[in-house]
């Protein structure tokens, strides 16, 4: 009597078992706090937040640590490749 209910309802039954899958994901990432964890992270080619590498060459120059045929070199190389920053 009450069994064509069944049969029209079957289909639904994995629609069930999804939800219930996502809401026990959400509920621990919640749980968890994963949500308050999302920081923008940095796209590969953004720009770093410290001094760039020509400024580090030229403080490595004017501390002494490099020699000016390395220094020109160095920097050449850094300009012809286009990460001087």
């Amino acid at each position: 009597m009450y069994w064509h209910w069944g049969f029209a309802l079957w289909p639904l039954f994995p629609l069930l078992w999804i939800g219930l899958i996502v809401y026990l994901c959400w509920g621990a990432g919640r749980w968890f706090g994963w949500r308050g964890r999302r920081e923008p992270h940095s796209a590969p080619f953004d720009a770093p937040s410290g001094p760039g590498a020509l400024e580090i060459l030229r403080r490595r120059y004017a501390r002494g640590e490099l020699d000016a045929t390395t220094f020109d070199q160095m920097r050449e190389r850094l300009e012809s490749s286009g990460r001087h920053d």
